[in-house]
């Protein structure tokens, strides 16, 4: 039996489901189509997609303001599993690549735990925060979460027992996003005070905090080798709307003391996408593209 039918949950009434849409990315290789196009699948969700992520080599999860979660099919579109249970939308999913365990951060003030072959109804719950949860990661082994909130805090979280294993607060920390370093201990986070920071999950403490930027920092993620942190912000006035890509050796990513690649001399790239001065009007709206050492 094939996995896409053991994922198969018994069918349910339609509804005017919102979709989600594959971009290829150029020089990519795909089923069909060329490089650079897009296709609009299936609905996924009966009001907006608020958070996709990967699960499995064909497998993406997303979640909704329909209060779900969603296992489906990048290639042909196909909603494999759905799970419910949150109160409110879903704020947050995310998985360890090639596990069966999927979870998801909401407005409830939890996160859950979804098993791909499990019921409809959540593993595990993680109750805990005060206000929305807002940033979600879990390690490699799928066996520890953080999670993050406006509440100005950062949690860890046995996957097993549910037990919440640290709980660390910084004062106007409110927690836009967070990522796992792929193979290390540290979790990367970003937040409305405009400052990205590395944690040590071991003891669940600050290892590095980036340099304050002038707009709120709103996500992070960093490549699957380890190597580099990508982070954006937002922007208002055709000022921020900026991506800064952080490398070893630089002021950001991956300096604790402790680190073999502490000491690596290396440079920060930042990258920001303004419009083109002295465009013609022909040309609104096309943007060039400026990078600056710091």
């Amino acid at each position: 039996m094939s996995e896409d039918a053991r994922l198969a949950s018994p069918p349910a009434p339609a509804l005017p489901l919102l979709s989600l849409s594959l971009c290829r990315a150029e020089g990519s290789v795909g089923q069909t189509g060329p490089a650079g196009a897009s296709w609009q699948h299936s609905p996924a969700h009966s009001d907006a997609v608020t958070s996709v992520a990967a699960l499995k080599p064909d497998l993406c999860v997303s979640g909704g303001r329909d209060k779900s979660v969603a296992v489906s099919s990048w290639r042909s579109g196909a909603a494999l599993r759905r799970f419910t249970g949150h109160e409110r939308e879903v704020t947050k999913v995310t998985s360890a690549l090639d596990s069966s365990r999927v979870f998801s951060a909401s407005r409830d003030k939890t996160v859950m735990m979804w098993e791909l072959q499990g019921t409809a109804g959540p593993r595990q719950h993680f109750p805990g925060h005060d206000l929305v949860v807002t940033g979600l990661a879990v390690s490699p082994d799928a066996s520890q979460l953080c999670t993050g909130s406006r509440d100005n805090t950062v949690c860890k979280w046995d996957t097993e027992t549910g037990e919440c294993l640290g709980r660390a607060a910084i004062s106007r920390n409110l927690v836009t996003h967070l990522c796992w370093v792929p193979g290390e201990p540290y979790v990367i986070q970003t937040s409305e005070d405009k400052t990205t920071r590395v944690w040590d999950s071991r003891e669940l403490q600050v290892a590095h905090t980036f340099p304050a930027k002038q707009h709120i920092q709103t996500c992070c993620d960093v490549s699957p080798d380890g190597r580099y942190c990508l982070s954006s912000s937002s922007g208002s006035g055709g000022h921020g709307a900026e991506a800064t890509v952080s490398a070893p050796g630089s002021p950001g990513l991956l300096l604790h003391p402790s680190h073999p690649m502490a000491h690596m001399g290396r440079a920060a790239q930042r990258c920001s996408r303004e419009p083109a001065l002295g465009s013609a009007p022909s040309q609104t709206g096309r943007a060039a593209q400026h990078c600056s050492r710091v």
